[in-house]
């Protein structure tokens, strides 16, 4: 019996997750008709069919789901053979500080991927806005930081891309706005960043609007909008899983991106935090 393409996994694993190929092949270095003719191999190989296609992407088949349970084992496997034999051994104690707006449903996932890959690492995790995280660089409780930044044509501040995300207004399904009254928006406290950004927006086009909810973090922001109580602007990741609930509004004025990027290297920072980081570049992506 033949075994599995560990290329062929890897490449099913990563459409997987991102939903799409347009959205997969840019991390994994390929065209989307290489990538494409991967999943036809492997769903030939493995004699059944592993993923639904659609117009919004792809999503796995019942097969799939469990494909991917045994795919993660065998990838991480095989990156410890080759990280034993070329003498990498992440092994420690590190503090990553994350922006709640980045993926997440999939910070979870991605540090269950990092303990498999890196049994002897261990990851602390602590959600916090941008600009604290920002403002605590150089001396914060952290070693390892992602920060969010809004891509508005200005030169953007130091740091690693992992990642650029479109915004959008977004609404519950059940929402319906009044033209003539002013628009209920939910929000975060204001040392949000992205949510003076979007006052700054609703001002500038002179849209009325009354802060109707504000929540302490993205998962309060998520509850809101699905009980239809306004309207908010959220990263395209950071929308709520099932997105049958919320729907995109397309009267309000047009978003930038956001820039997800992890903070650059410390002065004198341990070796073990900068291989970390630059194994999170290709996690995180």
């Amino acid at each position: 019996m033949r075994p599995f393409d560990l290329e062929q996994l890897r490449s099913f694993v990563a459409v997987a997750e991102a939903g799409s190929l347009s959205r997969a092949a840019p991390g994994l270095f390929r065209s989307q008709s290489a990538l494409s003719e991967q999943l036809r191999k492997l769903e030939e190989f493995a004699g059944v069919i592993l993923l639904h296609r659609g117009k919004k992407g792809v999503r796995p088949t019942p097969a799939g789901e469990r494909l991917i349970v045994h795919a993660r084992e065998i990838l991480a496997a095989s990156d410890r053979a080759l990280e034993d034999m070329r003498g990498l051994d992440l092994a420690g104690e590190l503090r990553l500080a994350v922006t709640d707006y980045f993926r997440p449903t999939a910070i979870a996932e991605m540090l269950r991927r990092l303990r498999r890959r890196y049994p002897k690492l261990r990851l602390h995790v602590a959600i916090r806005k941008s600009l604290q995280i920002e403002w605590e660089a150089q001396d914060g409780d952290f070693d390892i930081g992602l920060s969010m930044r809004i891509v508005d044509g200005r030169s953007l501040r130091e740091g690693i891309p992992v990642r650029r995300e479109a915004l959008m207004w977004v609404a519950g399904r059940e929402f319906q706005h009044e033209p003539e009254a002013p628009l209920p928006l939910l929000g975060l406290p204001q040392d949000c960043s992205l949510q003076r950004f979007i006052r700054q927006v609703l001002e500038t086009h002179e849209i009325p609007y009354v802060v109707a909810h504000s929540a302490s973090g993205v998962a309060g922001l998520q509850s809101a909008l699905v009980a239809g109580l306004g309207v908010s602007c959220l990263n395209a990741s950071a929308m709520p899983k099932d997105t049958g609930t919320c729907r995109p509004l397309d009267f309000l004025p047009s978003l930038p991106e956001v820039e997800f990027s992890l903070l650059p290297p410390r002065v004198g920072e341990a070796t073990l935090v900068g291989e970390v980081r630059t194994m999170l570049v290709s996690e995180l992506g």
